[in-house]
């Protein structure tokens, strides 16, 4: 069973949702502001996902600005942009797709139907 985080009012998350439908994908469906991703979530997400912490974060987020993260990031440890991240699923990129073997940040149709065969 996939893992399907995302947020209602974001475009991206709602064609990622009807993409998942499209192909008959079974997931449970996780809202990202009323379930925000724990620490321990966002860590072994990270190391699932083989990809640079930083493409967690939702960089064009209005939260992501509003605390100049751009500028704070480069400085701050794995650890402690871990526990940012476990603070508020507005800072988390998203949808997420998170299956067995793999976690997807974003939604690329190719790379998601790729992970999906």
């Amino acid at each position: 069973m996939l893992l399907f985080v995302q947020y209602p009012k974001c475009t991206t998350c709602q064609k990622a949702k009807a993409w998942l439908d499209e192909k008959g994908a079974a997931y449970d469906d996780r809202h990202i502001k009323e379930q925000n991703p724990t620490y321990e979530e966002l860590k072994e997400w990270h190391k699932k996902s083989g990809l640079p912490l930083r493409k967690f974060f939702n960089t064009s987020g209005l939260l992501y600005k509003s605390m100049q993260l751009k500028d704070k990031l480069p400085d701050m440890s794995e650890e402690e942009q871990l526990r940012l991240l476990a603070t508020d699923g507005m800072l988390v990129k998203r949808p997420i797709l998170v299956g067995e073997n793999f976690v997807l940040v974003g939604f690329k149709s190719e790379t998601w139907q790729d992970a999906l065969q």
